[in-house]
């Protein structure tokens, strides 16, 4: 009885350490990256239309040029010459003034669309573009995006965008006051560009697909690369730093899609992070990882504050006396140093012992920064220091 309860307990730590094992392991897929296979930056220059007297207006030359040279390119004369019509020199110079007013450039702003490109991304998909104004125009709430070229870094085009805009951000103007809430000069177009060229990437050509880390690490390239083998057999994945693993791949592209679905959804545990320790001075956070342990060191902080305090006073003269009131001003001055205990880190004190014994002194987040900084100069602090 004795021996099957020993076993019963023995099946149920193994399962435990099993279980746990799984929690805390990580796929693939959210470790790592296929190698070629990613986003591609797109940008153009285009103009918004159909603006109730938010745009540009001739304060922005560029935006009259843009949209003459559309034209042109349309088969339509804005500037066309009026003697031709055997007008009077009156009439004629009526027409021109009329031809002028046509344009309401206050309607039209320059933008500039971006965009990003997914990977594998065919001729005839819709991808989201992203508009914001160049020039001077207040809002673009309410404008269409007209046809524009959308080019790669190699100048090609690859999409072609034009639509309505969404515009979230609101500006109002009245008796002086003013109001905005959002960015009225930016917007978006959801599927508000054609692919028009396909973008050519290594994943069906190359012998072996090349999967990159996404957090540099030799532990987790070497599980990733031990995974794999263990899974489809010995020297399919051969780790090349400690970035990169690659991974041989069936010729056949149906195949080799399978394949790497399978790959993604292994499970390996990732090698631990380095200590490090976070710090944005501007918001006053520090972030420490579990990592993190500092040698002995004995450490205060205090702050030392100096009030001021000024009074106006007047003098006056005695009575029957001839003189004047004058003014005096009285200045108090008062030092306040506070009286903060020394705290002891042991050394190899981890991240909780840190955060208890600043805590016991009552520090607040700009004295932890301080503090932090100050154990890393003197060496005592194991672990990397990052400021953003």
């Amino acid at each position: 009885m004795d021996t099957v309860k020993r076993l019963m307990v023995i099946t149920v730590l193994i399962i435990t350490v099993f279980q746990t094992t799984t929690v805390s392991a990580d796929r693939i897929k959210d470790l790592t990256d296929v190698a070629g296979v990613r986003t591609n930056k797109l940008i153009g220059f285009g103009l918004v239309v159909g603006l109730q007297g938010s745009g540009d207006g001739k304060d922005l030359p560029l935006t009259a040029q843009a949209l003459k040279t559309m034209l042109s390119g349309l088969g339509v004369s804005v500037d066309g010459p009026v003697s031709d019509y055997d007008l009077g020199d009156q009439m004629a110079a009526l027409a021109a003034q009329n031809a002028k007013k046509e344009l309401k450039l206050e309607n039209v702003a320059a933008v500039m669309v971006t965009a990003e490109l997914p990977p594998f991304a065919k001729p005839g998909q819709k991808i989201d573009i992203n508009v914001g104004a160049i020039g001077v125009a207040e809002s673009l709430r309410g404008g269409s995006l007209i046809m524009t070229q959308l080019r790669g870094v190699d100048g090609q085009t690859y999409a072609l965008a034009q639509g309505a805009m969404t515009v979230t951000g609101i500006t109002a103007n009245a008796a002086g006051s003013s109001i905005q809430i959002g960015v009225p000069t930016s917007g978006r177009i959801p599927n508000g560009a054609t692919v028009e060229r396909r973008v050519q990437t290594p994943f069906d050509t190359a012998d072996q697909i090349v999967l990159n880390v996404r957090d540099a690490d030799f532990s987790t390239s070497n599980a990733i690369t031990e995974a794999i083998n263990l899974a489809f057999g010995s020297g399919v994945a051969s780790a090349i730093d400690g970035v990169s693993v690659a991974v041989m791949a069936p010729q056949d592209s149906s195949q080799r899609v399978t394949f790497l679905s399978m790959i993604e959804n292994l499970e390996v545990t990732p090698g631990e992070p380095p200590a490090r320790v976070v710090i944005n001075s501007r918001t006053g956070t520090a972030v420490i990882n579990r990592n993190v342990k500092v040698t002995a060191v004995a450490v205060t902080h205090g702050t030392i504050s100096v009030n001021i305090s000024a009074t106006n006073e007047v003098s006056q003269p005695a009575p029957f006396a001839d003189g004047e009131a004058v003014g005096i001003q009285n200045a108090d001055i008062e030092v306040v140093e506070p009286m903060n205990n020394m705290f002891l880190f042991q050394p190899g004190v981890d991240l909780r012992q840190i955060v208890d014994a600043v805590n016991q002194v009552g520090a607040s987040p700009s004295s932890l920064i301080a503090i932090l900084e100050a154990l890393k100069s003197s060496g005592s602090l194991r672990a990397e220091l990052v400021v953003i």
